[in-house]
């Protein structure tokens, strides 16, 4: 049952950010280079942030229970703001790597475009974020034990592993709206970006009442996945496009299915 509940819980958590890393980043070495760099920008601001935290517990009454509560809540939010901070500095980087390689190339053109980095590097901050807010879950899945036995919730581990998917995603759309925001000088969406991230972590802190979490974290999701396909310069004719497109595409797989080989006389 242990393995069950373990492998169960962490292909929901991290299968569609498989699939999306083999389809759309590991074939490309730049861009898996830009994923292990948005992964180590992603660690070192929590790390800035477990510091400032460990500090705050250390200087304060560890006996007063609402205190330490307080400080949970403040190095959460300092965690959030140092994580966008970051966001801002990797997408520094990444625009002088993209001058770099322009001038290092053929066509004095970036072999990858801006929003394509938006993407892999949102990706990053995602995936590494997931990994460490369910690794020690998924470490007790295993077992041995079970979960409910004192009343708890028999769906934490469940409830972990959709929370930890709408991680990666909504990192990943957070990624592609700051970069265009930046690219647009519209500040309104990276003050959008900050206080959807904060409500967000803001929400875990009423579980394990998770209908009142996960439900608003999920619409949340889905609306910063419209912002992001906004963002990118995506709308309705790109849709229309591209099912007209694969549309055309099966019409001429089925013509070419339908030729014959002349026979030889």
């Amino acid at each position: 049952m242990g393995a069950a509940v373990f492998f169960g819980c962490t292909f929901v958590a991290f299968g569609p950010a498989l699939s999306l890393f083999i389809l759309t980043i590991a074939r490309d070495p730049l861009r898996v280079i830009i994923l292990v760099a948005g992964s180590f920008f992603w660690l070192v601001s929590v790390l800035f942030s477990s510091l400032i935290w460990f500090i705050s517990v250390q200087v304060s009454n560890k006996n007063d229970s609402n205190l330490q509560y307080g400080l949970l809540i403040f190095g959460a939010a300092i965690s959030v703001l140092l994580q966008e901070a970051f966001r801002y500095a990797y997408y520094r980087l990444l625009k002088k790597a993209i001058e770099g390689l322009a001038t290092i190339s053929e066509d004095g053109r970036s072999p990858i475009s801006i929003q394509q980095m938006a993407y892999v590097s949102g990706f990053a901050f995602g995936i590494i974020s997931g990994v460490f807010s369910v690794i020690n879950i998924l470490a007790d899945a295993v077992g041995p034990g079970i979960v409910g036995v004192h009343g708890d919730s028999q769906y934490y581990f469940l409830t972990s592993a959709f929370l930890t998917m709408a991680i990666v995603f909504l990192h990943t759309f957070w990624g592609i709206i700051f970069f265009a925001a930046c690219e647009k000088r519209k500040p309104v969406y990276i003050v959008g970006v900050v206080l959807s991230h904060l409500v967000t972590s803001g929400l875990t802190f009423l579980n394990p009442r998770y209908e009142a979490s996960l439900i608003p974290i999920y619409i949340i999701t889905l609306g910063m996945g419209v912002w992001a396909f906004i963002a990118a310069g995506g709308n309705h004719h790109n849709i229309r496009k591209c099912l007209a497109w694969k549309r055309q595409e099966c019409n001429q797989v089925m013509v070419y299915s339908a030729l014959q080989v002349p026979s030889e006389d």
